[in-house]
């Protein structure tokens, strides 16, 4: 009787077994917040640059945007006003409108009576002024397009030297200890590409934005050396 329960209960044991062997082991998930924060100390400058990089582009944006606004009868009243022999209210609607193009318009103004050339001499200077201003602050995101992928490989990198003087020193290695510490260590990397990727996308965005400002600029100019020049054809 003995045996045969002895028998039993191994058979139910052996049944147990199998059945939590056959049964699928639920993979560990972890958050987002979780993996960044096993990729180290190098994470910190990552978030920084990122910070930077969100900054400098909305704050261009946003200046580069107020810029870049035109009333669309703005030359027609300046036409109006020279056509007319009204400079001095042509001058001061320039002097009131603030953005690039009056003010170009109003060095222009300034410059009435002058030769053609020279007048385009001083109206091409602000020009370059006024761009100069829009273009201030965007070398940032391009260092940081540039720097943020390093800084993501360089903490894989040490990372990956941590990993292995660890497995020299215990001589404890296994799949699993290789396999976990790479791909934390690769969180750096990821990160630093993203950060580059981010930068880029917004330097060549706000780049755009910029041109077509100094289209209108350009536009603007030659309008207005057309209005000089149109009393004397």
């Amino acid at each position: 009787m003995w045996i045969f329960l002895q028998a039993n209960t191994q058979q139910l044991t052996d049944t147990v077994n199998n059945t939590l062997a056959s049964q699928p082991i639920a993979p560990q998930t972890i958050s987002l917040w979780g993996l960044l924060d096993k990729g180290g100390f190098i994470m910190y400058p990552l978030y920084l640059l990122l910070v930077i990089a969100i900054f400098v582009f909305f704050e261009r944006f946003l200046a580069i945007q107020k810029a870049s606004k035109i009333e669309g009868n703005f030359m027609s009243m300046i036409r109006d006003n020279i056509m007319t022999g009204n400079v001095s209210a042509a001058r001061t609607l320039a002097r009131n409108t603030n953005n690039p193009v009056a003010r170009m318009i109003d060095k222009g103004i300034q410059r009435i009576g002058k030769p053609i050339d020279a007048i385009e001499k001083s109206m091409e200077n602000v020009g370059k002024l006024e761009m100069y201003k829009m273009e201030r602050n965007l070398n940032i995101l391009s260092l940081i397009a540039g720097i943020a992928p390093m800084f993501g490989f360089l903490g894989t990198i040490i990372g990956m030297v941590q990993l292995f003087y660890g497995i020299a020193s215990t001589g404890e290695y296994t799949l699993n200890t290789i396999a976990g510490g790479i791909y934390t260590k690769m969180v750096t990397s990821a990160t630093g590409l993203i950060i580059g990727l981010i930068a880029y996308v917004g330097h060549n965005f706000l780049t755009t934005q910029i041109d077509k400002t100094a289209n209108k600029m350009e536009a603007a100019s030659s309008e207005f050396i057309d209005v000089l020049q149109e009393p004397t054809r």
